[in-house]
């Protein structure tokens, strides 16, 4: 069993929101406005512009390819460092999702033409580091997958 004295717990901060977000293509806005409020309310509005495009892009994910509700998930590491994690119903994980953090090597472009399958690539460029893994359970009782990423100031 691990434990932690009061005075570690104190000099490194963590706190966590979660958001539900039904199957709706106003959740990423939604998201994004939580995001700032959060940020803003624990003083780390640096990683504001870097952590809204990472939430925007796994929430639309979420949307685009699941048919169900999603869940946000915001944690703060320390001080100046942010999770963001999203959870959805569908189980496949999507690359570059599917390698390990780092192991990819990244587009310089998409086609013109393309309608999708830039955003992912764009949270592994921007994120520090990324990851995604399939859940046996989740917040509805069902599989799905989450994906997250972070990002630090």
């Amino acid at each position: 069993m691990v434990t932690v004295s009061p005075s570690e717990c104190e000099a490194v901060p963590t706190w966590a929101y979660v958001l539900q977000l039904p199957h709706d293509p106003r959740g990423a806005r939604i998201a994004r406005v939580t995001l700032r409020a959060v940020l803003a309310g624990h003083g780390m509005v640096q990683l504001q512009d870097s952590a809204e495009l990472l939430a925007t892009e796994l929430v639309t994910n979420a949307y685009r390819h699941s048919t169900g509700p999603a869940t946000l998930r915001l944690r703060g590491l320390g001080r100046s460092r942010l999770r963001v994690s999203v959870w959805d119903a569908n189980p496949h994980i999507p690359p570059p999702f599917d390698k390990r953090s780092g192991s990819i090597h990244l587009p310089a472009s998409a086609s013109v033409e393309a309608e999708g399958g830039r955003g992912l690539f764009l949270v592994c460029h921007y994120a520090e580091t990324w990851g995604g893994y399939p859940l046996g359970g989740s917040p509805s009782g069902g599989g799905g997958k989450l994906l997250w990423c972070e990002v630090g100031g």
